[in-house]
């Protein structure tokens, strides 16, 4: 709230939430999490029209699996199956979630996106996912 108050008073900026693929999927188990990300996504599309008029772009991200010490822990037998449901056949990795941040943050070719949940494979499909079960 105190960076888009800046925002505000300068007439422009950008805010880019982190959601997750789960959040428009839902994964079994993962009721709280995906709820909670279901939030961020509703939250994000929401304060984006509010925001426009003053243009203040609000996007989000929702990654997929990503290459983490907490995917390193999920066993050959779970991984392969998560690999499986991934076109790429592979994990996401931080910095090609950090190079959507960045271009969505600083690129004018991302001034005029707004509203949308987007992830590093392409901007309005969920990243490395199928919609199927794990």
């Amino acid at each position: 709230q105190a960076a888009t108050k800046v925002m505000m008073k300068k007439k422009k900026g950008r805010v880019i939430n982190i959601a997750s693929v789960v959040g428009l999927t839902g994964n079994a188990g993962q009721a709280n999490y995906s709820a909670a990300k279901a939030g961020v996504i509703g939250f994000t599309k929401t304060v984006a029209r509010e925001y426009a008029s003053r243009n203040i772009n609000v996007n989000a991200i929702a990654p997929g699996f990503i290459a983490s010490d907490m995917t390193a822990e999920l066993g050959e037998e779970l991984e392969k199956r998560i690999l499986s449901t991934i076109p790429l056949g592979r994990y996401g990795q931080p910095e090609e979630v950090a190079g959507l941040v960045e271009f969505l943050a600083l690129n004018p070719a991302a001034s005029y996106i707004t509203g949308q949940v987007g992830a590093t494979s392409t901007l309005f499909v969920p990243f490395g996912y199928l919609n199927s079960e794990i």
